[in-house]
């Protein structure tokens, strides 16, 4: 792979890194004003929330950490975790009232 294949000026990438940044920003301010809406229940605020909190999580991860122009490996080891970790907490889920014979939950 050749030098010139990934050649990016300088001042656009300052200018793109700028945009998310401000986006970043516009995320965050608008997840503190959904915490702040009058008239919805708590169940609607915290699910506004964290479909806001994936908009930036993906624009930090997908720009900021450059994980938009990554490799096919590196989706694969992520989509890996991803599925170990739902797998994980379903079997915490399973678990959850499987207790020892002779114990006594709390």
């Amino acid at each position: 792979m050749s030098d010139s294949e990934h050649q990016v000026s300088l001042q656009s990438y300052i200018r793109l890194c700028v945009k998310i940044f401000c986006a970043v920003l516009c995320t965050t301010g608008a997840m503190i004003w959904a915490s702040f809406l009058p008239h919805y229940g708590w169940t609607f605020k915290v699910t506004l929330i964290i479909a806001i909190a994936v908009v930036n999580a993906f624009l930090v991860a997908g720009y900021l950490m450059h994980l938009l122009s990554e490799k096919k490996l590196v989706y694969t080891v992520l989509t890996c975790t991803v599925g170990f970790f739902i797998g994980l907490m379903g079997l915490t889920l399973w678990a959850m009232n499987d207790f020892p014979l002779g114990t006594i939950a709390h």
